[in-house]
C-alpha cells in the first residue's frame, strides 16, 4: 500500500472554486475583442422575419380597406416590430446569462454568458431598442392621432421585459408561447392594419392568427433545441412542460395550420395560393424537428421556420394588394 494511503492522507488535489454563474459578478473573459459581427450575432437575424411578416400580412389588409398605401406609417410599425423584437433578443441575452440559463447552450453563444461583454453593456442595448421602439411608436400616434395606443405600446415594452426579466418571467412558466401569440401575431398585424386605415378587416385577423402561430413554431423550435439545458437550470417553457414528442405534435400543428389558413383566403384572393410555396421552408423544417438526432440540426429548423413566415407574409400582402 503506498505510504500516502497509510498515512490516511490523500494526494488528491483541492477542487478548484466555481465561478459565479452570473457572469455581471465576474470579470469579463479575456478573448479576442468583440466586433460588430458579434453584436449583430446577438440581435438573432433568424428571428427578425418574425418581425417584418405581421407589418407585410398587415399593410396589405389596410389596403383592402383603403386602396392607398400609407407608406410613412407603414414604415414606421416595420421600425417598431424590429426594435422590439432586437429589444427582446438583447434583454433575453441578458437576463438568461445573468441567471446561468445560457450556460450550456446548444445554439450560438451569447454576449453575456460567454464573459465577453458586460452585463450591463447587454442590457443596456436591449433598453436603447426598446427606447427606439417608443420613440417611433409614439410618431405614429401623433401622426394617426390614435392616443389609446400609447397604452398599447406600453404593454408591449413591459411584456417583452418580463418575458426572461424581472423575478418571476413568464418565458420560465410554459406561457412564451402565449406571448409570442398575441404580440407578434396580433398585436403586430392587427396594430400595423389599424394604424394605416383606423379598420380591421377579417383578412387581417386571419393573417395575424397565421403570424402569430408561425412565431410561436420558432419559439417551439428554439426550445426543442434547448430542452435538456432548460430542464438543468428550472427554465420550465412549454417544450419542457410537455416533453419532446408532444412539442413536435404541437410544432407540427402550428407550423401547418397557416396553410390551411391562406388556402380558405385563396377562394377570395386567387395570388393567396402563391402562400403554398413557403412549404418549401417549411416541410424541410418540419423533417428536422421529427428526425433530428442532434440538438444543433435544429438551428437550421429555426431559420427554416422564420424564412416560411416571411415567404408566406409576402404572398399574403401580393395577394391583398395584386
Amino acid at each position: 500500500m503506498a505510504s500516502s494511503q497509510r498515512s490516511g492522507r490523500s494526494t488528491s488535489r483541492p477542487a478548484p472554486r466555481s465561478r459565479s454563474g452570473n457572469p455581471a459578478k465576474r470579470p469579463v473573459v479575456e478573448q479576442r475583442p468583440v466586433g460588430v459581427g458579434d453584436w449583430i450575432g446577438a440581435s438573432r437575424p433568424r428571428t427578425l422575419p418574425l418581425a417584418i411578416a405581421p407589418v407585410l400580412i398587415g399593410t396589405g389588409a389596410a389596403r383592402l380597406s383603403d386602396p392607398a398605401f400609407h407608406w410613412v406609417i407603414a414604415l414606421a410599425c416595420l421600425a417598431v416590430a424590429v426594435c422590439l423584437q432586437i429589444g427582446v433578443n438583447f434583454t433575453n441575452d441578458y437576463s438568461d446569462g445573468v441567471r446561468g440559463t445560457d450556460a450550456h447552450r446548444v445554439g450560438p453563444a451569447r454576449l453575456t454568458a460567454s464573459g465577453r461583454v458586460p452585463a450591463r453593456a447587454v442590457l443596456i442595448a436591449g433598453l436603447a431598442f426598446f427606447a427606439l421602439a417608443g420613440l417611433v411608436g409614439l410618431g405614429i400616434v401623433i401622426r394617426t392621432q390614435q392616443w389609446w395606443m400609447l397604452a398599447v405600446g406600453a404593454v408591449c415594452i413591459v411584456a417583452a421585459w418580463f418575458y426572461t426579466g424581472g423575478k418571476r418571467p413568464y418565458g420560465y412558466m410554459g406561457l412564451g408561447e402565449v406571448f409570442v401569440f398575441v404580440f407578434f401575431g396580433l398585436v403586430a398585424t392587427l396594430g400595423t392594419t389599424w394604424a394605416q386605415v383606423q379598420d380591421l378587416p377579417q383578412e387581417s385577423w386571419l393573417g395575424a392568427v397565421a403570424a402569430g402561430l408561425f412565431a410561436c413554431a420558432v419559439l417551439l423550435a428554439n426550445n426543442l433545441r434547448d430542452i435538456d439545458q432548460d430542464r438543468v437550470s428550472g427554465k420550465r417553457t412549454l417544450t419542457v412542460l410537455i416533453g419532446k414528442r408532444a412539442t413536435q405534435v404541437v410544432y407540427t400543428i402550428f407550423l401547418i395550420m397557416p396553410f390551411a389558413i391562406s388556402t380558405v383566403l385563396a377562394v377570395f384572393y386567387p395570388i393567396a395560393w402563391i402562400a403554398l410555396l413557403a412549404l418549401l421552408a417549411a416541410l424541410p423544417a418540419l423533417t428536422i424537428v421529427w428526425m433530428y438526432r442532434k440538438a444543433t440540426e435544429l438551428v437550421l429548423a429555426l431559420a427554416l421556420t422564420s424564412l416560411a413566415a416571411l415567404l408566406y407574409a409576402g404572398a399574403l400582402f401580393w395577394a391583398f394588394t395584386g
